[in-house]
């Protein structure tokens, strides 16, 4: 019971950080949850208990999702999983994790540091983050960055922001929690655990957008490089 209640604390401090931003619950969760469970256990509770952020997040934000700003990102990942994959087995997984984790440290510092104008990159760039993207989730399992980087050089309003990105996680994150479920990655421990924690989460991600709604667009930005940076930071460190 102490176990689930921690795990529960755990939840509703990702829900906060990912209501806030649109992303980073896994980012606290899975470093944290391996203090309490092994990390088999972890990772498919951080799943399920991330699709409920996101699946929240994508029905207060339905009236930014836009589709066509979701697709190309959603599109280009599926070809990056793959590639992704033969990397894993092809690199060493450390050296990309580090490489990616200084990469991410030196965009974010050049971001907090200095206010660069929207580039408003071309759609063919969706593509390219979300195949980046997708190829770092299979190689590293941290595949956000490319889509968040994406993203945040548009002229989108904060919302459309966090509405894109959320769009990107829910659908993925379906996809890989049908994937864990059919490998038996998600039994009867994780389901019991989901249900305890769930409230939780929800609670969090609730208090994460409400605080989001009271901050404007270049406090937001500058909230989402601090938590790249600290994606980075772990990067490295691991």
């Amino acid at each position: 019971m102490t176990v689930l209640l921690l795990s529960g604390l755990i939840f509703l401090l990702a829900g906060l950080i990912q209501g806030l931003t649109g992303f980073g619950g896994g980012l606290v969760a899975i470093p944290l949850l391996c203090l309490l469970m092994d990390i088999k256990s972890a990772v498919p509770l951080s799943i399920l208990c991330g699709l409920a952020i996101t699946t929240a997040m994508a029905y207060q934000l339905r009236h930014c999702l836009d589709r066509r700003r979701i697709l190309p990102m959603l599109i280009g990942s599926l070809p990056g999983v793959v590639a992704g994959t033969l990397l894993l087995k092809a690199a060493d997984p450390v050296m990309i994790s580090r490489l990616l984790g200084l990469l991410l440290l030196i965009i974010s510092a050049v971001n907090l540091t200095i206010r660069p104008r929207p580039l408003n990159p071309p759609v063919i760039w969706g593509y390219i983050a979300g195949f980046f993207s997708g190829a770092i989730t299979a190689s590293v399992g941290a595949g956000g960055p490319p889509v968040i980087i994406y993203t945040t050089l548009t002229d989108w309003k904060k919302d459309e922001i966090k509405a894109a990105l959320t769009g990107f996680f829910v659908l993925n994150g379906y996809i890989t929690a049908a994937v864990h479920a059919g490998s038996g990655m998600i039994t009867s421990e994780t389901l019991t655990a989901f249900a305890t924690t769930v409230p939780f989460v929800l609670c969090g991600t609730y208090m994460g957008s409400r605080i989001s709604d009271r901050i404007n667009r270049r406090t937001y930005l500058q909230l989402v490089y601090v938590l790249l940076m600290a994606l980075g930071v772990m990067m490295l460190a691991r």
